[in-house]
């Protein structure tokens, strides 16, 4: 059996029968879900439940990954600010350990990731909605397109204030997504 983590001795993490396992891999499924590859979420999950800064080849041991997955995912958790580099003084090893402000990493995600797609949206319904009426399209279809663009501002203003306050105000969505439309011809 491979080394293990700081756990019982001979236990990895990819055990399947461990409910280590299943939380890393759960972590992994909801971060791949998201977007991201399913083992920066398994390796983050692992920092995060260790609770304490783990070599990389604790986590390719306890992960069953190999060295340059663990080194190319490190770097891009810590590049997205879910995990730091670590070293105590008189150690050579460099060590990871988890983001725990939870908070901070969605926020963090969402303004740099999300925020961002959003706002290109936005962009995008702006001059299609810039374009039509240049071309004289119904006032029916520029009104579906100016709703579409609340939509997106909207989503950009909860994004930004969910980022800043952790609170999540619905009512001006539900009160977009319920409003009769104007049926018009072309």
């Amino acid at each position: 059996m491979t080394r293990g983590y700081a756990t019982p001795v001979g236990e990895t993490i990819s055990d399947s029968t461990d409910w280590r396992s299943l939380v890393a891999d759960a972590v992994g499924n909801f971060i791949e879900f998201w977007g991201f590859k399913r083992n920066h979420g398994r390796v983050w999950a692992l920092l995060y439940l260790e609770g304490r800064a783990m070599t990389a080849s604790e986590i390719q041991d306890a992960l069953d990954l190999s060295k340059g997955a663990v080194s190319m995912i490190t770097r891009e958790i810590e590049r997205w600010g879910v995990a730091r580099r670590v070293r105590s003084p008189g150690d050579s090893v460099w060590r990871f350990a988890a983001e725990t402000d939870l908070m901070a990493m969605i926020g963090r995600v969402l303004r740099e990731r999300e925020a961002s797609v959003v706002s290109r949206v936005k962009a995008d319904l702006d001059e299609a909605e810039r374009l039509a009426k240049r071309a004289r399209v119904d006032k029916a279809t520029i009104d579906r397109l100016a709703r579409l663009r609340t939509m997106a501002q909207l989503a950009e203003s909860a994004i930004d204030l969910f980022v800043r306050t952790a609170q999540l105000d619905a009512s001006n969505v539900m009160r977009i997504l319920t409003a009769p439309l104007r049926v018009g011809r072309k």
